[in-house]
C-alpha cells in the first residue's frame, strides 16, 4: 500500500458568517481578501520531502474552503491543479462546512481534481447545532452528505463531543450517522473550551459545564468503537495546533494534549476486558497482537493497560506485539497457561 502524505495549506475563516461558540477567531475588518501568493512556494517545498511513490493530496485545511471569496477558491484550486497536471500530486482535499455544498460546488470541485472532502458535521441533533450557532441543520448535513457521496467524493466526517446541549447518547448518534451517511474516514475533536469565546462566557453563567478528563477518554472510547464497527477510519482524535481555532490558544477547560492517544488507549484497553472477560485468567500469560504502531495504546501511558489487566484479571503477564495482518482497531488475545519467549 502506498503511503500517503497531505501538504496542509491553510485557509483563514474569510467571510465565515457564523459564530460559533466553540471559536473566537476574531473579525477580519476591512480586508476582503486573502494573500495566497505563498501558496505554490509552500507546495514545493513540501514535495521536496516527499519521497517518490507517495500518494499526495493538496490539502486545503483551516477554514470553510467552499465558502471563501470565489477568485480565492479557484485561485487556489488552479494552483493545485497544476501539480495534478504534472503528475506530482494525486488530488486535491479540503475542509468545509455543509451548508457551503451544493451541486455547482461539486461541479467546480470536480473539474479540478478533487478527491476528499471533510465536512464540519459538528452534530446531528439539531438543538446542539442550535446551542452552539453553527448556523445550519442536520437536515443541510444529511443532503450534502448524500451529494457528497453521489459525485464520487471521499466523505470525512467531523464530530465534535461535548457540546452544549449534548450527551452521550446524543454523540453515539451522531457517530451512527456519520458512518451512516456514507464517511470512509472522520475526525474526532472533544469540544475545549477556549478563552474569549461565547462558550467561556456560557460557562460562567452556569449554563454550559465542561468535561472532566476522565469522562472525554471514556465517551471517546465508546464512540471510537461505533467507527470501528462500521469500519470507518479516525483519521484524528483531538486538536492540534493548528486547528484550535483560536488567536491565544489558552483553555478555561481541561485539556490535554496527549487527548487522542489517551482514547486510543482506553479504547483498546475496553477491547482487552471484552475478550478476556469470561475466560479462565488466573495465572495465565496474555499475548495481545495489536496492528502496527499500535503498542503503546495498547500498553497505555506508563503501562497503565497492562497493569490494570493484570491486577482485574489475575494474570501472571501481559505481553504485546504488532502485526501488519490486523486493521487499525483489531487485537487478537492468546492465552499460555506458562510464560514462554515471546517473538517479535
Amino acid at each position: 500500500m502506498k503511503k500517503h502524505r497531505n501538504i496542509p495549506i491553510f485557509v483563514p475563516h474569510l467571510g465565515c458568517p457564523n459564530t460559533c461558540v466553540f471559536c473566537n477567531q476574531r473579525k477580519i475588518s476591512g480586508c476582503e481578501k486573502a494573500d495566497f501568493s505563498a501558496a505554490e512556494r509552500e507546495i514545493e517545498e513540501a514535495l521536496a520531502t516527499i519521497p517518490a511513490g507517495t500518494d499526495v493530496q493538496i490539502a486545503f485545511f483551516g477554514g470553510s474552503f467552499t465558502g471563501i471569496d470565489r477568485e480565492d477558491m479557484l485561485f487556489l484550486l488552479e494552483t493545485a491543479k497544476k501539480y495534478i497536471d504534472a503528475g506530482k500530486v494525486g488530488s486535491i482535499r479540503l475542509s468545509t462546512r455543509p451548508d457551503y455544498i451544493d451541486e455547482e460546488i461539486l461541479d467546480i470541485l470536480a473539474r479540478y481534481g478533487v478527491r476528499s472532502i471533510e465536512l464540519g458535521i459538528q452534530s446531528m441533533c439539531d438543538d446542539v447545532l442550535a446551542a452552539s450557532g453553527r448556523g445550519h441543520t442536520s437536515a443541510q448535513t444529511e443532503r450534502a452528505c448524500n451529494l457528497i457521496c453521489e459525485r464520487g467524493f471521499e466523505l470525512v466526517g467531523q464530530m465534535m463531543t461535548g457540546l452544549p446541549g449534548s450527551t452521550l447518547e446524543k454523540d453515539k448518534y451522531t457517530a451512527e450517522k456519520i458512518c451512516q451517511m456514507g464517511a470512509c474516514g472522520a475526525r474526532i475533536y472533544p469540544t475545549v473550551v477556549f478563552r474569549g469565546t461565547e462558550l467561556e462566557a456560557m460557562m460562567a453563567r452556569g449554563e454550559y459545564e465542561s468535561r472532566e478528563m476522565e469522562k472525554v477518554i471514556a465517551e471517546g472510547a465508546e464512540l471510537l468503537e461505533i467507527f470501528a464497527r462500521n469500519r470507518v477510519k479516525i483519521i484524528r482524535i483531538g486538536l492540534q495546533a493548528s486547528e484550535l481555532l483560536t488567536d491565544g490558544g489558552e483553555t478555561a477547560s481541561p485539556y490535554h494534549e496527549a487527548t487522542g492517544e489517551l482514547i486510543w488507549s482506553r479504547y483498546f484497553r475496553n477491547e482487552a476486558e471484552k475478550a478476556l472477560s469470561g475466560e479462565e485468567t488466573a495465572g495465565k500469560c496474555a499475548y495481545i497482537t495489536v496492528p502496527r504502531g499500535s503498542v503503546s495504546k495498547m500498553t497505555g501511558q506508563k503501562k497503565a493497560n497492562t497493569v490494570y489487566l493484570k491486577e482485574k484479571f489475575s494474570l501472571a503477564e501481559i505481553k504485546v506485539r504488532e502485526s501488519e495482518e490486523l486493521s487499525g482497531e483489531e487485537i487478537e488475545i492468546n492465552l499460555e497457561e506458562r510464560k514462554r519467549a515471546y517473538a517479535t
